[in-house]
């Protein structure tokens, strides 16, 4: 049987006014501020009038660590929230928004798939409303700011040296990972060697999804730790006085965007932190508005559990001061397999004992999310090439973990294939069976924060820290940032810092290369093994393949 391709469907869809989906939600025209007639923003002062309002059930979708057999931890969200407005319940979707980096290089743009999408699709995967772009400029308007200010006199006494502030691009590139500005002579400023990330890694980025409103949002943006003077004292944002104008370029970007699924169900699409190397959830901003306006908010953290679900309940909801009531794992049958040792070409003919040989990797991620005190539900994805016998060896194994999983088939029929987890994941939430606490308490010191995760969440026996790194942290607790949580940047693939290594490993160690002090974010980054947070194309990019037909419409993106 031949099936649709994500974009044919999303091409069909019958899409409604914005203003439509709007009213879903009770939020006026007026405060709907369109970019075409299918996506836009919702104003900062309706925002503010709904704060009186109840909170909703929030719901976090999650996955088990990525495979290329794929697992749909977005196609789950959308579905899930399609399933629950289908049984009748107030429901609306907060996802996060694309980087054009994966986009052009491994992944194609997605949002959703099957019949279980965001749409319009490609303009979500490109320019959207602008919100990066802005991110992307802002960012870069305070290193221009900062070498501007050592041009001119450097009254501030930045040792150019310790300039700790590197720039950003939405793309993939891995040529700019390292590179020596200003050269060319005097008249080009000071020559120093620096670098650029991708801009969903940016402290900015960061700092957008975090804020609750523009006056937290420009106090983040002026705590930004930029450079350090030869006496190893701190030049913030603030210092350089870049906060104001970066605020006024983020102004219109800080609100949330409302679009819709297929089957016209509300979604705010919303900032984009990649997991592996930021902290991987949609902004703040859209998850406690959709709160407030709907009756059950499903949302999704990146890549697997143990790195998105982790950031979500360790970062954003102690930030935000947000409780989930329960917690959804996403797991394919083929990706069972993959970790039981199957290659891809074979995944298709049935293998049960691979399957169940695979299913620890899904063990290990219920068994860390219940250390939360959240309740966790199992979303088997289904693929048509799954059989019985192997779905029931997923179910089997999940309720020998004392959960339960369900068969989810809305990629294939929507919301109807979404109706029974949507069901069940109701009942648990109005049941307040959630006791939520963080993983580790803010008084740990830095290093014991990042050793809880190691051990407790990656099952690692011990975490290597130089003098060097060690070093840094006593520093940034002796200047009063010892408080803070910490964000992992580690590779997605495995609960180990090398890829290849699938399963559920133990008797690995977890090397720190760097640690990078987010003080407006207000976490601090832990980069370990070979992870990057500039990553570069692969030998053969999405780009190759995506162009616009012959009717002008734009093929390859999905």
């Amino acid at each position: 049987m031949a099936y649709k391709t994500d974009i044919e469907i999303a091409r069909e869809a019958k899409k409604k006014p914005i203003q439509e989906i709007g009213a879903k939600l009770d939020i006026p025209s007026e405060h709907l501020l369109p970019f075409g007639h299918d996506k836009a923003k919702v104003s900062n002062e309706f925002i503010r009038s709904v704060q009186g309002n109840a909170d909703g059930k929030l719901i976090l979708v999650t996955a088990i660590n990525p495979t290329p057999a794929g697992e749909g931890k977005t196609t789950t969200t959308v579905g899930l929230g399609d399933g629950l407005n289908r049984i009748g319940k107030r429901a609306a979707i907060c996802i996060r928004e694309a980087s054009l980096g994966p986009c052009f290089g491994m992944k194609g743009g997605a949002a959703g798939g099957g019949y279980a999408q965001v749409v319009p699709m490609e303009e979500m995967n490109l320019h959207f409303t602008g919100d990066f772009h802005a991110i992307t400029s802002a960012h870069n308007l305070l290193s221009a700011m900062i070498d501007n200010h050592i041009y001119w006199g450097n009254a501030l006494e930045i040792d150019e040296r310790r300039v700790v502030w590197r720039r950003v691009l939405d793309m993939n590139d891995r040529a700019l990972r390292d590179v020596v500005t200003s050269l060319g002579g005097v008249a080009n400023g000071f020559p120093r060697q620096t670098g650029f990330d991708i801009t969903v890694a940016s402290e900015v980025m960061a700092i957008l999804c975090l804020a609750t409103d523009l006056a937290d949002l420009q106090r983040r943006l002026g705590d930004i730790i930029v450079a350090y003077t030869r006496e190893k004292k701190a030049i913030t944002c603030r210092d350089i006085k870049a906060d104001g104008a970066m605020t006024v370029l983020l102004k219109d970007a800080m609100q949330p965007n409302l679009v819709q699924t297929l089957e016209n169900n509300p979604a705010f699409v919303h900032g984009g932190p990649f997991a592996n190397i930021a902290h991987g959830c949609n902004s703040v901003m859209a998850t406690t508005t959709a709160l407030k306006v709907a009756d059950y908010v499903v949302t999704e953290a990146g890549f697997g559990a143990d790195l998105g679900a982790e950031k979500f309940m360790n970062i954003k909801c102690r930030k935000a001061g947000l409780a989930p009531s329960v917690v959804v794992v996403v797991a394919t049958v083929r990706a069972m397999k993959m970790n039981g040792g199957v290659a891809k070409a074979d995944l298709g003919a049935e293998n049960v004992e691979a399957v169940k040989k695979g299913c620890p990797n899904l063990g290990r991620h219920i068994e860390n999310v219940k250390s939360f005190g959240v309740p966790v539900v199992v979303a088997i994805n289904h693929f048509v090439t799954d059989t019985e016998a192997e779905i029931a060896a997923v179910k089997e194994y999940v309720s020998g973990q004392g959960s339960e999983a369900i068969l989810c088939q809305h990629w294939e029929k929507g919301s109807e294939g979404a109706a029974e987890l949507a069901t069940r994941v109701a009942e648990i939430a109005d049941a307040d069976m959630a006791n939520f606490a963080p993983l580790y308490s803010d008084e740990l010191s830095l290093l014991a924060k990042v050793e809880t995760i190691a051990k407790r969440i990656y099952r690692a026996d011990e975490v290597l820290a130089d003098q060097k790194v060690r070093n840094q942290l006593h520093e940034w607790e002796a200047a009063g940032y010892g408080h803070l949580p910490v964000c992992m940047a580690k590779t997605q693939y495995s609960f180990t810092t090398d890829p290849n290594r699938r399963g559920a490993p133990t008797g690995h160690s977890v090397p720190i290369r760097e640690v990078r002090l987010s003080a407006g974010a207000g976490f601090v980054v832990v980069i370990c093994g070979e992870i990057m947070t500039m990553p570069g194309l692969p030998r053969v990019p999405s780009a190759e393949a995506i162009m616009l037909n012959d009717q002008g419409q734009i093929e390859g993106l999905f």
